[in-house]
């Protein structure tokens, strides 16, 4: 089992509806008001309502950063690669998806799927080993799109890029030292952006393995972005220049 916490993650798990989480938690004294959907969502979902004292949650959520709500549930189900590639050829539009090679804050995981969400990626993939998973606080992170959005975990990222090969995903990695900017790259078909850890960004082996290796084109002294600011960055042009083609 695992535990959602903080209002948005909570409401997001039940407005998602892909499993009935066994209990919600609320904080003796928390303001009913605003959790009135949650509560609602709750009942319709079948889940039990327990009330308890602040520091109650606090151990269950690990963290007093809860909102006055926890949502007991099965653990997160990641994606097998091919699951998440068909879902996306079956979306209805060009398969665009988020590999990220070692991100290992949970923060930035969590913001990086909340932007992958909002801005129409297909899904995420992420490493198994030396990478941060689906916790509570990435869950957080993601104001409950992980609910929503898709994450497949993977052995091997190399292998997962010539996967997407085979079926037609071009990959586009983000560096620095890219040779070409990234709004000149036509993202519009099928695409994986690949998105390097805190610090040492895409590694050598898999940028080997990538179509391309694209810079964003920046003009103030800061030579780098960091890894969810980067990620936000390439989605959105992706998704610009999806709706411009849309449009034309």
């Amino acid at each position: 089992m695992r535990t959602v916490h903080g209002v948005n993650p909570v409401r997001e798990l039940l407005r998602a509806g892909r499993e009935a989480p066994a209990e919600i938690w609320v904080a003796a004294g928390a303001e009913r008001v605003r959790l009135a959907d949650i509560l609602r969502l709750a009942r319709e979902r079948g889940a039990k309502l327990r009330e308890a004292p602040r520091q109650k949650l606090d151990r269950l959520a690990g963290t007093d950063r809860h909102q006055g709500v926890v949502a007991v549930v099965a653990d997160y189900r990641y994606r097998e690669l091919p699951e998440l590639l068909e879902e996306a050829r079956g979306s209805g539009r060009p398969p665009l998806l988020v590999l990220l090679d070692g991100i290992e804050d949970p923060q930035n995981l969590g913001a990086i799927i909340r932007s992958a969400h909002a801005l129409g990626a297909h899904g995420v993939v992420i490493p198994k080993d030396r990478a941060a998973g689906i916790t509570p606080a990435a869950a957080k992170a993601s104001a409950g799109a992980v609910e929503h959005c898709p994450v497949a975990r993977v052995t091997n990222l190399s292998q997962a890029i010539e996967t997407m090969k085979e079926s037609g995903i071009w990959t586009v990695a983000t560096a620095a030292d890219g040779e070409v900017d990234l709004p000149a790259v036509d993202l519009t078909g099928p695409i994986a952006l690949v998105v390097g850890g805190e610090g040492q960004g895409v590694r050598p082996l898999v940028r080997k393995h990538c179509d391309h290796v694209a810079r964003i084109p920046m003009t103030g002294d800061i030579g780098s972005l960091n890894a969810a600011a980067s990620a936000s960055i390439c989605l959105y042009e992706a998704a610009r220049q999806r709706a411009a083609r849309a449009g034309s």
